[in-house]
Protein backbone atom coordinates (compact mmCIF):
# COMPACT_ATOMS: atom_id res chain seq x y z
CA UNK A 1 0.00 0.00 0.00
CA UNK A 2 3.18 2.13 0.65
CA UNK A 3 4.52 1.79 -2.48
CA UNK A 4 1.08 2.22 -4.41
CA UNK A 5 0.58 5.30 -2.77
CA UNK A 6 3.83 6.57 -3.16
CA UNK A 7 3.84 6.02 -6.90
CA UNK A 8 0.52 7.29 -7.16
CA UNK A 9 1.59 10.76 -5.66
CA UNK A 10 4.95 10.79 -7.70
CA UNK A 11 2.63 10.58 -11.29
CA UNK A 12 0.13 13.29 -9.66
CA UNK A 13 2.85 15.41 -9.28
CA UNK A 14 4.45 15.39 -12.49
CA UNK A 15 1.52 17.03 -14.32
CA UNK A 16 1.20 19.75 -11.42
CA UNK A 17 5.38 20.65 -11.74
CA UNK A 18 4.76 20.96 -15.58
CA UNK A 19 1.68 23.03 -15.26
CA UNK A 20 3.52 25.35 -12.83
CA UNK A 21 6.51 25.47 -14.98
CA UNK A 22 4.49 26.34 -18.29
CA UNK A 23 2.79 29.08 -15.81
CA UNK A 24 6.38 30.51 -15.04
CA UNK A 25 7.62 30.47 -18.64
CA UNK A 26 4.44 32.18 -19.36
CA UNK A 27 5.05 35.23 -16.80
CA UNK A 28 8.33 35.31 -17.99
CA UNK A 29 7.51 35.79 -21.54
CA UNK A 30 5.20 38.60 -20.30
CA UNK A 31 7.05 40.46 -17.65
CA UNK A 32 10.00 40.23 -20.80
CA UNK A 33 6.72 41.72 -22.72
CA UNK A 34 6.40 44.17 -21.02
CA UNK A 35 9.84 45.21 -20.05
CA UNK A 36 10.87 45.75 -23.66
CA UNK A 37 7.33 48.07 -24.21
CA UNK A 38 8.79 50.25 -21.49
CA UNK A 39 12.06 50.18 -22.99
CA UNK A 40 10.65 51.33 -26.36
CA UNK A 41 8.50 53.57 -24.44
CA UNK A 42 11.16 55.42 -22.96
CA UNK A 43 13.57 55.27 -25.77
CA UNK A 44 10.68 57.79 -27.46
CA UNK A 45 9.92 59.77 -24.63
CA UNK A 46 14.16 60.32 -24.92
CA UNK A 47 14.22 60.69 -29.18
CA UNK A 48 10.67 63.47 -28.43
CA UNK A 49 12.69 65.22 -25.44
CA UNK A 50 16.19 65.02 -27.66
CA UNK A 51 13.81 66.69 -30.53
CA UNK A 52 12.56 69.30 -28.55
CA UNK A 53 15.52 70.53 -27.16
CA UNK A 54 17.13 70.54 -30.90
CA UNK A 55 14.09 72.09 -31.72
CA UNK A 56 14.00 75.06 -29.31
CA UNK A 57 17.53 75.40 -29.57
CA UNK A 58 17.05 75.86 -33.45
CA UNK A 59 14.44 78.66 -32.55
CA UNK A 60 16.30 80.39 -29.58
CA UNK A 61 19.09 80.38 -32.22
CA UNK A 62 17.06 82.32 -34.98
CA UNK A 63 15.45 84.60 -32.93
CA UNK A 64 18.48 85.66 -31.31
CA UNK A 65 20.50 86.78 -34.22
CA UNK A 66 17.60 87.89 -35.92
CA UNK A 67 16.41 90.38 -32.95
CA UNK A 68 20.45 91.34 -32.47
CA UNK A 69 21.00 92.14 -36.29
CA UNK A 70 17.67 94.49 -36.23
CA UNK A 71 19.11 96.29 -32.76
CA UNK A 72 22.29 96.72 -34.91
CA UNK A 73 20.14 97.95 -37.95
CA UNK A 74 18.24 100.26 -36.25
CA UNK A 75 21.63 101.95 -34.24
CA UNK A 76 23.45 102.26 -37.59
CA UNK A 77 20.17 103.98 -38.94
CA UNK A 78 19.84 106.65 -35.92
CA UNK A 79 23.03 107.63 -36.02
CA UNK A 80 23.25 108.36 -39.58
CA UNK A 81 19.91 110.16 -39.39
CA UNK A 82 21.68 112.32 -36.62
CA UNK A 83 24.73 112.10 -37.91
CA UNK A 84 25.13 116.05 -36.98
CA UNK A 85 24.67 115.36 -33.13
CA UNK A 86 25.96 111.91 -33.17
CA UNK A 87 29.63 112.90 -33.05
CA UNK A 88 32.01 115.52 -30.98
CA UNK A 89 32.35 116.91 -27.81
CA UNK A 90 28.99 117.80 -27.11
CA UNK A 91 26.86 115.00 -28.86
CA UNK A 92 23.64 113.79 -28.61
CA UNK A 93 23.14 110.29 -29.76
CA UNK A 94 19.76 109.52 -30.28
CA UNK A 95 20.64 105.66 -30.82
CA UNK A 96 22.07 105.09 -27.26
CA UNK A 97 18.61 105.18 -26.02
CA UNK A 98 18.63 101.83 -27.30
CA UNK A 99 21.26 100.67 -25.02
CA UNK A 100 17.88 99.95 -22.40
CA UNK A 101 16.92 96.53 -24.86
CA UNK A 102 19.14 94.42 -22.81
CA UNK A 103 16.47 94.93 -20.40
CA UNK A 104 14.13 92.86 -21.94
CA UNK A 105 16.73 90.55 -24.45
CA UNK A 106 19.99 89.52 -24.56
CA UNK A 107 20.49 89.90 -28.01
CA UNK A 108 20.88 93.27 -27.72
CA UNK A 109 24.28 92.92 -26.32
CA UNK A 110 25.88 92.03 -29.72
CA UNK A 111 23.20 93.78 -31.32
CA UNK A 112 24.70 97.52 -29.74
CA UNK A 113 27.86 96.34 -29.68
CA UNK A 114 27.81 95.82 -33.70
CA UNK A 115 25.70 98.75 -34.06
CA UNK A 116 27.78 101.30 -32.61
CA UNK A 117 30.81 99.73 -34.04
CA UNK A 118 29.43 99.81 -37.94
CA UNK A 119 28.21 103.64 -36.82
CA UNK A 120 31.91 104.60 -36.23
CA UNK A 121 32.75 103.08 -38.84
CA UNK A 122 30.21 104.60 -41.85
CA UNK A 123 30.54 108.00 -39.24
CA UNK A 124 34.27 108.60 -40.28
CA UNK A 125 35.31 107.67 -36.53
CA UNK A 126 38.94 107.74 -35.52
CA UNK A 127 40.28 104.70 -34.54
CA UNK A 128 40.53 104.96 -31.10
CA UNK A 129 36.58 106.45 -31.24
CA UNK A 130 35.88 102.79 -33.21
CA UNK A 131 37.54 100.94 -30.25
CA UNK A 132 36.83 102.48 -27.47
CA UNK A 133 33.12 104.02 -28.01
CA UNK A 134 31.79 100.94 -29.08
CA UNK A 135 34.01 99.08 -26.39
CA UNK A 136 32.04 101.82 -24.09
CA UNK A 137 28.41 101.07 -25.70
CA UNK A 138 29.26 97.09 -25.14
CA UNK A 139 29.87 97.67 -21.33
CA UNK A 140 27.33 99.90 -21.08
CA UNK A 141 24.81 96.98 -22.18
CA UNK A 142 26.21 94.36 -20.48
CA UNK A 143 25.57 96.24 -17.36
CA UNK A 144 21.94 96.91 -18.30
CA UNK A 145 21.64 93.29 -18.50
CA UNK A 146 22.93 92.58 -15.41
CA UNK A 147 20.53 94.75 -13.87
CA UNK A 148 17.65 94.03 -15.67
CA UNK A 149 15.51 92.70 -12.26
CA UNK A 150 15.57 96.76 -11.28
CA UNK A 151 14.26 98.91 -13.98
CA UNK A 152 15.14 102.03 -12.40
CA UNK A 153 18.47 100.60 -12.52
CA UNK A 154 18.84 99.35 -16.12
CA UNK A 155 20.12 103.00 -17.69
CA UNK A 156 23.05 103.29 -15.39
CA UNK A 157 25.89 101.23 -16.88
CA UNK A 158 25.75 103.11 -20.29
CA UNK A 159 25.48 106.40 -18.68
CA UNK A 160 28.46 105.61 -16.64
CA UNK A 161 30.03 103.52 -19.33
CA UNK A 162 30.16 106.24 -21.62
CA UNK A 163 30.94 109.19 -19.14
CA UNK A 164 34.09 107.64 -18.09
CA UNK A 165 35.34 106.91 -21.68
CA UNK A 166 34.18 109.29 -24.47
CA UNK A 167 35.99 112.35 -22.76
CA UNK A 168 39.15 109.92 -22.96
CA UNK A 169 38.71 109.58 -26.67
CA UNK A 170 37.58 112.94 -27.56
CA UNK A 171 41.17 114.62 -25.89
CA UNK A 172 43.24 112.14 -27.26
CA UNK A 173 41.62 110.87 -30.42
CA UNK A 174 40.65 113.72 -31.67
CA UNK A 175 42.70 116.55 -30.09
CA UNK A 176 39.59 118.27 -28.51
CA UNK A 177 40.15 121.88 -27.15
CA UNK A 178 38.72 122.63 -24.04
CA UNK A 179 38.94 122.30 -20.45
CA UNK A 180 38.65 118.48 -20.40
CA UNK A 181 36.91 117.98 -17.31
CA UNK A 182 33.67 119.62 -18.96
CA UNK A 183 33.77 116.75 -21.18
CA UNK A 184 32.73 114.56 -18.64
CA UNK A 185 29.86 116.96 -17.51
CA UNK A 186 28.65 116.83 -21.12
CA UNK A 187 28.81 113.63 -21.99
CA UNK A 188 27.69 112.51 -18.74
CA UNK A 189 24.66 115.29 -19.70
CA UNK A 190 23.95 114.00 -22.90
CA UNK A 191 24.21 110.15 -21.91
CA UNK A 192 21.73 111.07 -18.46
CA UNK A 193 19.23 112.82 -21.49
CA UNK A 194 19.41 109.95 -23.57
CA UNK A 195 19.68 106.72 -21.57
CA UNK A 196 18.32 108.02 -18.74
CA UNK A 197 15.25 110.12 -19.86
CA UNK A 198 14.53 108.91 -23.19
CA UNK A 199 15.22 105.54 -23.05
CA UNK A 200 13.13 105.14 -19.68
CA UNK A 201 10.22 105.98 -22.14
CA UNK A 202 11.23 103.36 -24.91
CA UNK A 203 11.80 100.77 -21.85
CA UNK A 204 8.03 101.88 -20.27
CA UNK A 205 6.57 101.55 -24.10
CA UNK A 206 7.97 98.47 -25.00
CA UNK A 207 7.24 96.99 -21.66
CA UNK A 208 3.80 96.09 -22.42
CA UNK A 209 4.74 94.24 -25.64
CA UNK A 210 7.54 92.75 -24.67
CA UNK A 211 6.74 89.28 -24.78
CA UNK A 212 5.46 89.49 -28.23
CA UNK A 213 8.90 91.99 -29.77
CA UNK A 214 11.30 89.51 -27.89
CA UNK A 215 9.79 86.12 -28.04
CA UNK A 216 12.07 83.69 -27.96
CA UNK A 217 14.76 85.23 -26.19
CA UNK A 218 14.86 86.40 -22.63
Amino acid sequence: MFRISSDYNNVCSKPSTHKTKLKENKMDTLNQGKEDKNKDIIENNNKNNSGNRNTKSAQFKVAFITQAAVIAALYVVLVIMFNYCSFGPIQFRIAEALTILPYFTPAAIPGLFVGCLLSNILGGAAIWDIIFGSIATLIGAIGTYALRKNKWLAPLPPIIANTLIVPFVLKYAYGSEGIFAMFFVTIGASEFIVCGVIGMILLFALNPVRNVIFKGVE
